[in-house]
């Protein structure tokens, strides 16, 4: 609800808090608390802009609580409304080309008293002394300590900068004969057949979105479609939603069965679905409690996970995923990992996949998974099956880390494997 005394300007801001503190303090993803969070705002460039103050400052938070640290007698508390109030106001004059002056006074109405003070006196300091945040912002602590441990200093290196600017928009071709026409029309590049790069666009305006043509999809999350193949014979999409992958495997030929648990997310596959004129049986259930009607020829299960290797489109991962979280989705990916492999036809192709740069959920899992499943064994993905840049592990799978592909925009991060059934 409005508060009766917000100028314009204010509900915007105040928004902004609710989504910092439902990440923050929470825990809560940014996306599952938009609406409610910009709930009473009717202009949309406002909602907007709420959720580009909050995805700005959690892209810059370690910089910005630098800066507030530096300009305090001693260090607010990390919850504290007035620390708050000025990652707000700070990231608006710093990053997003907002006057100063339209920048504090909007922020100075969701604190009150002495913290409003302390607000404006602490913004005064660091607007007089000119300060900036650095050109290549720093990761927080526990993320920065986990990744280096696991992938070193260039991964770091590779993802600070890519936190830095926004990713490119990619777009799955649905008839790959026509992708060098689409890039041409477009204005974009090709990475691969059936892929088309853009520096950004109003997706429902652009040619081709209305009729279906294409549709929007990372190119490292088509990755794992692209590792299925041409096929006609059955294939399961284990938590298809939204129904990237579910297109590209209709695409390909394949009688596709969609499931997922979520009947609103299957809305926006179904949508898709008729947008691009594409087939699949859509099933909403349980994947550890549904059962096939029979054995499928190929077995696509992009797991459930922390998400952390698309950190880029949503910073909000870098402070809510903490080691529980990957351990809880760890074990979770364990049991759909082992009960997609008894849907797979002997001779038939399970392709395993998480969008997470967490060894628990990816290289963790194969090991743990070969170990139990002595019938599958490792379908090396060809270098020739992938964009110029990325190289399959020795191992026959697929890592993808922060910096590949910077040259031409980067990528989300990724962990992807196809294993063979071989009966």
């Amino acid at each position: 609800m409005a508060h009766p005394d917000d100028t314009p300007g204010v509900p915007a801001r105040r928004a902004a808090l609710k989504l910092l503190d439902a990440v923050l303090r929470q825990g809560l993803p940014l996306e599952a608390v938009l609406d409610r969070a910009t709930a009473g705002i009717d202009r949309a460039d406002d909602r907007a802009l709420a959720r580009a103050i909050a995805s700005e400052v959690l892209r810059r938070l370690p910089d910005l609580d630098a800066l507030i640290d530096s300009a305090t007698a001693r260090p607010l508390p990390d919850d504290a409304k007035a620390r708050f109030a000025l990652r707000i106001a700070l990231i608006q004059t710093l990053a997003l080309g907002t006057p100063a002056h339209a920048a504090i006074s909007t922020v100075l109405p969701l604190v009150d008293g002495g913290p409003r003070k302390l607000v404006h006196g602490v913004f005064g300091t660091l607007s007089r002394r000119g300060d900036t945040l650095p050109d290549q912002p720093t990761l927080p602590d526990p993320v920065a300590i986990r990744w280096h441990a696991a992938w070193g200093d260039d991964a770091i290196e590779g993802a600070e900068l890519a936190i830095a600017t926004p990713p490119p928009l990619d777009l799955t071709i649905a008839d790959v004969a026509k992708t060098a026409d689409w890039a041409e029309q477009l204005g974009g590049i090709s990475l691969m057949p059936g892929h088309v790069r853009l520096p950004g666009g109003h997706v429902p305006e652009m040619p081709g979105f209305e009729e279906g043509a294409w549709w929007v999809q990372d190119i490292a999350a088509s990755l794992p479609a692209r590792l299925v193949g041409q096929g006609s014979g059955i294939a399961l999409d284990i938590c298809a939603a939204p129904g990237g992958k579910t297109m590209q495997l209709a695409a390909a030929g394949w009688q596709v069965t969609a499931l997922d648990n979520s009947p609103t997310r299957l809305e926006r596959l179904t949508d898709n679905l008729a947008r691009t004129q594409l087939a699949a049986d859509v099933v909403t259930a349980d994947a550890l409690l549904w059962k096939p009607a029979e054995l499928a020829d190929a077995v696509l299960l992009d797991a459930p996970c922390s998400a952390t290797g698309i950190f880029r489109r949503h910073p909000d991962v870098l402070h809510r995923v903490r080691p529980s979280v990957i351990a809880d989705m760890a074990e979770l990916q364990a049991r759909l990992f082992s009960r997609a492999a008894t849907w797979v036809k002997p001779g038939g192709t399970l392709v395993y996949a998480t969008c997470s740069l967490e060894p628990a959920e990816g290289e963790q899992q194969l090991d743990h998974f070969l170990k139990n499943n002595t019938r599958f064994t490792v379908d090396p993905i060809r270098p020739d099956e992938l964009p110029a840049g990325l190289t399959p592990h020795a191992g026959g799978y697929l890592r993808i880390l922060p910096g590949m592909l910077a040259d031409v925009g980067g990528c989300d991060g990724f962990f992807m494997v196809r294993l063979t059934h071989n009966g």
